[in-house]
């Protein structure tokens, strides 16, 4: 083999996806001494996104100081290569953010993701690439277009000084006189996995309000609100965003950036792909290994080891699996892996397999025995 290239997702709690492929890269030069070695970091649009983004692209992490979920300052993180911005929703806005008593879609807030969006216009970006994953609030996004110059007026005239989840049913108008000039030259890619729509009975507040804090009734009164805001967004910029796919993902961000930003949803795992020019890269390759921490029925449905697979066969190029953990079944079975491959031959204690230096070395041996066995075209 003359090139391999080396795209797997972290394996959580255990390797970074640096580690997954400086350990994969031990057990090629092992088998195939002269054998160019391609790594690349990759991510699904969710954690781990950022990082991914800037080391392929020799960016920079900038942090500043934003508003957390309920509006507290913290220090926020987020990626510039190329004068495009890279942002993980979740830095600001993330559910991980609350303490377990803390969370309430009813009160919680988008702004520090604005905040972040705003610091990254005053530094010259005009391209976003923004994953909106494991967000605590169910606002609809209102929050983070507050940061941005929009302000939302009750059916008085009066300005909503703070939006969140619970002002949304008093949302009647919507005023974009003062948003930053720069976003009418900006724009945003967004990482959405999920088909949810804005509102209804499947929409936003429904199926992941709940696990944001949400009773019963306030996922019914969120949705109401969901529903009120839509009939308002349609009435200033025509467009219905109820039905969309991906408009409820993160509590209705991605019907914000769709509506107010003209945003494009894409796969989080392509989003990251394009930007890191990964079909260039593949170019001449031999051999693609892929992998994430389990491989399992949920990697068909389009995480990172199934979308690196997608841009293999492409390419023509076989691409093979690994995980700390497989659980063969008939999808990922009929994805089209050349192989899929456990990094453990047999059952250990979670506590040691989860152990760094263990698992690298696994990783390693499990390279060195696909590529030795042939089972690698």
């Amino acid at each position: 083999m003359k090139k391999i290239v080396i795209a797997s997702d972290s394996f959580k709690g255990s390797l970074s996806s640096t580690d997954v492929a400086q350990s994969a890269a031990k057990g090629i030069a092992e088998v195939y001494p002269q054998c160019q070695i391609v790594q690349v970091n990759v991510a699904d649009g969710g954690e781990g996104t950022v990082d991914a983004i800037v080391e392929a692209l020799n960016g920079q992490v900038i942090t500043t100081t934003v508003s957390d979920p309920l509006l507290r300052p913290i220090k926020a993180s987020y990626g510039i290569a190329q004068e495009t911005a890279i942002i993980e929703m979740a830095a600001a806005s993330g559910l991980p953010l609350l303490a377990t008593d803390e969370r309430n879609p009813w009160l919680t807030s988008t702004y520090g993701t604005g905040e972040l969006i705003l610091d990254a216009l005053n530094r010259g970006c005009r391209k976003f690439l923004v994953g909106i994953g494991g967000s605590a609030t169910n606002d609809a996004g209102t929050g983070m277009l507050q940061a941005l110059g929009f302000r939302f007026l009750d059916a008085q005239g009066n300005l909503i000084e703070k939006c969140c989840g619970g002002q949304l049913q008093n949302i009647a108008k919507i005023d974009d006189s003062q948003i930053h000039k720069a976003l009418h030259e900006s724009t945003f890619i967004v990482a959405c996995d999920v088909d949810t729509p804005f509102c209804g009975p499947e929409g936003a507040a429904p199926v992941f309000a709940p696990q944001k804090g949400a009773d019963a009734q306030m996922v019914e009164q969120l949705d109401n609100g969901m529903a009120s805001l839509a009939n308002v967004i349609e009435q200033k910029y025509a467009i219905n965003i109820t039905n969309v796919a991906g408009a409820g993902a993160a509590g209705g961000m991605g019907g914000a950036f769709r509506a107010f930003l003209n945003a494009t949803l894409k796969k989080g795992i392509d989003m990251v792909l394009d930007a890191i020019k990964f079909d260039t890269l593949i170019s001449g390759a031999d051999l693609i290994i892929t992998g994430e921490g389990k491989v399992d029925f949920q990697t068909a449905k389009g995480k990172t080891a199934a979308g690196v697979l997608a841009r293999g066969k492409q390419a023509g190029i076989p691409v093979v699996a690994i995980g700390g953990c497989v659980e063969m079944c008939d999808s990922l079975s009929q994805m089209g892996f050349a192989g899929i491959y456990p990094i453990l031959e047999e059952k250990v204690p979670l506590e040691i397999a989860m152990q760094h230096d263990f698992a690298s070395n696994n990783v390693t041996n499990t390279i060195i025995r696909i590529l030795k066995s042939g089972n690698k075209a």
